[in-house]
């Protein structure tokens, strides 16, 4: 469970792994969790899925049906959802997650 500063305002991270992007994630869930291990990942890591294209999982077909234009363009892809489960903001690879912290924080004081 993600245990950082914005935490107790309800802040909460879930990263899903997919093997989709490049061959990127090959390994299997026991090396995933040994990896998130090394790493100091302090958030839930569901398991390895498809999040793109007929089969992706149900929590990814959700947050791309709300985003404009759908779909995933590579690894790493962020959405910022509200405590009503609203898609607020969608974040492409390059976007670092320190960035989208002001926006969290707005959605956090609109809460």
């Amino acid at each position: 469970m993600y245990d950082g500063p914005l935490k107790k305002q309800g802040l909460e991270i879930i990263a899903y792994p997919s093997n989709q992007f490049g061959g990127q994630e090959p390994g299997s869930a026991g090396e995933i969790k040994s990896f998130q291990k090394n790493y100091g990942v302090n958030f839930p890591v569901m398991a390895k899925s498809d999040v793109k294209g007929g089969d992706a999982n149900d929590a990814y077909q959700y947050l791309t049906g709300n985003k404009n234009g759908g779909g995933i363009p590579w690894n790493f892809t962020k959405f910022l959802v509200n405590k009503d489960g609203d898609v607020v903001g969608y974040y492409g690879p390059q976007t670092s997650p320190s960035s989208i912290v002001g926006d969290i924080e707005t959605l956090i004081a609109q809460s």
